[in-house]
């Protein structure tokens, strides 16, 4: 078996489990439900993020298209910058470097850890594994954490 840089049991179960599939940890975000990605667990400055398979992110081979990962660690790198409250937070990606180590195909996860968190910039890494294990991609990223203001009083 692989070794897995990101120890997954040390992250908690989502405070936020069965949202709706337009939300992401808390947070209102069309494109989850469009990328199908689903929140496992967030906590200890550590995020999981599962991205369900479509035939229609695939590339030429049926294989999980590159941009399609890449968007799965930025969501999850980005879920890490806030994991310390993420209902309290939203992200904004600074800078975002990826590295593709293999072809991924069926549903893939990612597990991310916050490095470092300052008063407003957050550095995050993580990584991507097919369910059988198999490394797909690494990546590392800078986050603006950006408070988010609390819901207006309902009339």
């Amino acid at each position: 078996m692989q070794h897995q840089s990101t120890d997954h049991d040390n992250i908690p179960a989502s405070p936020f489990a069965g949202e709706a599939p337009d939300m992401f940890f808390g947070l209102p975000m069309a494109m989850a439900r469009a990328m199908a990605l689903r929140g496992e667990r967030i906590g200890n400055d550590m995020a999981q993020v599962r991205m369900g398979f479509q035939a229609n992110q695939a590339n030429s081979r049926g294989e999980v298209h590159g941009g399609a990962i890449a968007t799965l660690l930025d969501c999850t790198l980005a879920a890490a910058a806030r994991a310390h409250d993420p209902a309290a937070h939203g992200v904004a990606t600074i800078d975002l470097t990826l590295h593709y180590v293999a072809a991924g195909s069926g549903d893939l996860i990612a597990t991310a850890r916050c490095e470092r968190r300052g008063r407003s910039i957050s550095f995050a890494r993580g990584e991507v594994r097919a369910e059988d294990g198999t490394l797909v991609a690494m990546a590392t990223g800078s986050f603006k954490l950006i408070a988010r203001a609390p819901a207006p009083a309902k009339a």
